[in-house]
């Protein structure tokens, strides 16, 4: 199928073995309840074999609703997917599940969320400090429905990626960004964290809130070089009307891509692909 015709929100594509992966969530689920998950394989980005279904929760899960921005790691071997799920009186919050394939099936890995449990988070993404200390690292949004100025955060995983290795670290709220906008009530949002080690060592963010324009697409770069920060935000945005939700991989041909989906109108969402020419 091509690329036009896939409706899903928070595109994310893993490389593997000259082939694309492209998870996201499904949007004609996305505000109901969820029956999985799914994922599409191809070779150019725009013609998708698919979808396949890599999640189907299994009897007696926690969740029912919300099934939102899986992204699929490679790591040690394995594949890891984080996802943010929902259920009625339980806070939203990111899972990680496993599987021995890119396709899956994605069995749960950690006991339930890796987010604190009495919060409302999304988003959660893999983040390996350096090669040389292989430090993993969750970066995940604090929701602002709960804080009103959204937050994103970091909390360091066990070398398993089972649970949670002490208690999140605040990176910023999005109130720090200049170009940002409230939504109702004076809130802001943080959205889709996704984390960029460039070759020369600096370390990016890429991740969505609401400016002039409506949903968008930001960077953030660690004075550090490190997740612990501090977070500069640059005034210019990479996508300012209507998508956002975004990630940096390579393609096959070795060029850096952004991923994102656009327009931000559920049931109209489609997957887009940008080359980035610019340094990140």
């Amino acid at each position: 199928m091509k690329r036009e015709e896939i409706n899903i929100r928070d595109p994310f594509v893993l490389v593997h073995e000259g082939k694309y992966y492209l998870y996201g969530t499904r949007g004609n689920e996305c505000w109901g309840t969820c029956t999985g998950l799914d994922v599409y394989t191809g070779t150019d980005l725009e013609e998708f074999d698919g979808p396949f279904v890599c999640f189907t929760p299994p009897e007696g899960f926690w969740a029912d609703k919300n099934f939102w921005a899986p992204e699929v790691h490679e790591y040690n071997g394995s594949f890891y997917m984080f996802v943010s799920f929902k259920a009625d009186g339980k806070c939203r919050g990111t899972q990680i599940l496993k599987a021995d394939s890119p396709l899956g099936p994605f069995v749960p890995h950690s006991d339930g969320p890796v987010t604190p449990r009495d919060w409302e988070c999304l988003d959660g993404t893999l983040y390996i400090e350096t090669a040389e200390d292989n430090r993993p690292y969750m970066i995940f949004c604090h929701e602002w429905v709960q804080v009103r100025d959204g937050e994103i955060c970091a909390v360091e995983l066990t070398r398993d990626l089972k649970r949670a290795v002490g208690e999140p670290k605040l990176l910023f709220r999005a109130s720090e960004a200049p170009w940002i906008k409230t939504i109702r009530d004076g809130a802001y949002v943080t959205d889709g964290p996704f984390v960029y080690r460039n070759d020369d060592g600096r370390i990016t963010m890429l991740w969505s809130s609401f400016g002039e324009e409506g949903y968008t697409l930001a960077l953030a770069h660690s004075e550090s070089n490190t997740v612990h920060g501090p977070w500069k935000q640059e005034p210019e945005l990479l996508f300012s009307k209507n998508g956002g939700h975004g990630m940096l991989f390579k393609s096959i041909e070795g060029k850096l891509m952004v991923s994102l989906h656009s327009p931000n109108v559920n049931l109209d969402e489609k997957p887009v692909f940008f080359e980035v020419k610019c340094s990140i």
